[in-house]
């Protein structure tokens, strides 16, 4: 519900600090010498301030979710950077924030509890981040935005 009572600036901007907070700092733990999604989330913040435009981002993001699907095997490593990948996204459609809390939070619980974790456990985990995400929201939230995003989040 918060999600939608905000613009896709705010959005993307929120999904971008949360990622880079987070989520890089387990993609570089595995891959330290990899930077396609530290240069999909620069990219995206290129964007919001004008800088750049959309083409010129696009392929920069597009590594990043190569970089994920590369990272088969390393479900920590993949989950962050599948996040990632989705949180500079969010510049193009505000939807693709959503991804934060999908991949973002399994992303976390994998590397606190491990892969082997009981998937109760790792579910209460990833439940716990996705608190977390929505403070972080809720702290950059402008009250009664006058232009929110008009997702449709197709289910």
């Amino acid at each position: 519900k918060q999600i939608e009572t905000q613009s896709k600036t705010t959005l993307a901007q929120w999904a971008i600090d949360y990622a880079e907070h987070a989520l890089l700092p387990l993609w570089s733990k595995h891959y330290p010498d990899d930077p396609r999604p530290w240069k999909a989330l620069n990219s995206a913040r290129d964007w919001l301030t004008g800088a750049i435009k959309l083409p010129q981002a696009k392929p920069l993001i597009l590594e990043c979710h190569a970089a994920a699907r590369e990272a088969e095997g390393n479900p920590v490593a993949q989950a962050a950077a599948r996040a990632i990948g989705q949180c500079a996204s969010t510049i193009h459609s505000a939807r693709h924030c959503i991804g934060l809390a999908l991949y973002g939070a399994l992303a976390v619980a994998y590397d606190k509890l491990g892969t082997n974790a009981a998937w109760d456990q790792l579910k209460q985990c990833a439940a716990e981040e996705c608190g977390s995400m929505l403070d972080a929201l809720r702290a950059v939230s402008v009250d009664n935005e006058p232009n929110p995003a008009k997702i449709d989040w197709k289910c």
